[in-house]
């Protein structure tokens, strides 16, 4: 029975994503910052730990708990929407810091163990905004597209190896907490000369039509994680989809 290790499992994208590989029948590692374990039964096949991926000591301790993983599914971020020309260093780093330093912080310390066995899956989810850069959200297209290019590369790198890197493309899904962790209100970061600009996109978020769910996401990753090719780019919901086929 395998194990997979999923980061960012509060809610959202990792939360359903735990769930699917739970019912798939894998043996479930389930972490967050601060566990909810109302949120997540444990089980025999599903344990929830604690994990920062901006702390290397949080990082060791978790992995040390975990063992042995067969996949690591890279899903734990934070988002920030508003002109880039208002948004504070301090919050453009604290986004780097989870989506982009986070990342290679786990797949670095996750990398020795695949390597000895030869064998092992590291996903990392980014976003469709890699596939079309998105207005009012400057330094999260510039993360996301960071681990683009860091898994790209990391595919080559530990293809020879025989540890398989995959990226999970999720459109845009509304039901998730995208600013839940940068501590500034959106509208904070508009300010009036951005007004007109701001309304028709942000309109243009609430269509229903054009949203990602959950379970897509969760589905796309099990995909990745189980496909033995070596396809990189695994796009999730129908927006994605439609931006993927035109890029």
């Amino acid at each position: 029975m395998k194990t997979v290790l999923i980061t960012g499992c509060s809610s959202g994208y990792g939360l359903e994503t735990a769930r699917r590989f739970h019912e798939q029948g894998w043996n479930v590692i389930a972490t967050m910052r601060n566990p909810h374990k109302a949120v997540l039964r444990e089980s025999e096949r599903l344990r929830v730990l604690p994990l920062d991926v901006t702390s290397p000591q949080s990082i060791t301790v978790a992995l040390e708990a975990a063992g042995s993983i067969d996949v690591l599914v890279n899903n734990a971020g934070i988002g920030v929407v508003g002109a880039f020309e208002v948004t504070p260093m301090s919050h453009v780093r604290k986004v780097f810091e989870t989506n982009t330093f986070g990342v290679m912080a786990m797949t670095q310390a996750v990398i020795p163990q695949m390597r000895a066995r030869r064998s092992g899956v590291i996903v990392n989810v980014t976003s469709s905004v890699t596939l079309a850069s998105m207005p009012l959200a400057a330094a999260y297209t510039a993360s996301k597209q960071a681990i683009e290019g860091f898994t790209g590369s990391l595919a080559h790198e530990l293809g020879a190896l025989g540890v398989r890197v995959k990226l999970v493309e999720p459109g845009y899904a509304p039901s998730t907490r995208f600013t839940a962790n940068t501590d500034i209100p959106v509208m904070d970061l508009i300010p009036e000369a951005y007004a007109d600009f701001a309304r028709p996109i942000f309109a243009a978020f609430a269509n229903p039509a054009l949203t990602t769910k959950e379970g897509d996401v969760a589905a796309a990753v099990l995909q990745a994680a189980t496909d033995a090719s070596d396809r990189l780019h695994y796009p999730a919901g129908s927006d994605a989809v439609a931006l993927a086929r035109v890029a």
